[in-house]
């Protein structure tokens, strides 16, 4: 049954703010503000969220409000999971010094990034993943790739590196896919981080 918990980006959202948030609630438009998705998707997984249990619903000033349901069989384990605290505990590369920041200062200007992570060669190490540089967003690859190529120039590197929209990084993370996962507990620097992930 935990099966039917996951396959689709919107029941993971939700998992994630209902695991990170127990006993609050939300109500149906609270929540499409907050996970970024269409009322008609939450509505859907809500309905499967609380067919097998892991969400209590209850009625309060004409809204009908949702919350994690902290005695569902496997509440431990998913929380284990989707808990954001618990994610990051490896701590991170330094992102305050001066020569980092100034270093990777043009990445910043890659327009609809949300997070950036360096890592592998950008760090002086041999490459301990398979990626260099995990641009998330709304990105243009084209644009995102001028500006590798002059931080290639810059660093006198040829970089291994991916753009993915931020939606299926989130859901690669809370998955814990493993390319995902290596670039995240592996050595890094946090270029960008909008959401405060890190």
């Amino acid at each position: 049954m935990i099966d039917a918990l996951f396959g689709s980006k919107t029941r993971v959202k939700l998992l994630h703010l209902f695991l990170n948030n127990p006993g609050k609630s939300f109500y149906v438009r609270e929540i499409t503000r907050i996970i970024e998705e269409q009322i008609n998707s939450v509505r859907r997984e809500l309905a499967n969220m609380m067919t097998i249990g892991i969400v209590n619903s209850e009625g309060s000033d004409n809204k009908l409000y949702y919350s994690v349901n902290i005695k569902y069989k496997y509440y431990a384990e998913l929380k284990s999971i989707f808990d954001d605290k618990s994610k990051f505990t490896q701590t991170a590369a330094p992102v305050d010094r001066a020569d980092d920041v100034d270093r990777f200062n043009l990445l910043r200007n890659i327009t609809g990034a949300r997070l950036i992570v360096a890592s592998g060669k950008l760090l002086n190490k041999k490459n301990n993943s398979n990626i260099d540089l995990l641009i998330a967003g709304n990105v243009s690859s084209s644009k995102a790739a001028a500006v590798i190529s002059k931080l290639e120039k810059q660093e006198n590197l040829v970089l291994a590196y991916t753009v993915i929209p931020y939606d299926e990084f989130y859901y690669r993370l809370s998955i814990r896919d493993k390319f995902i996962m290596e670039v995240v507990e592996g050595d890094k620097i946090v270029v960008l981080d909008k959401e405060k992930l890190f």
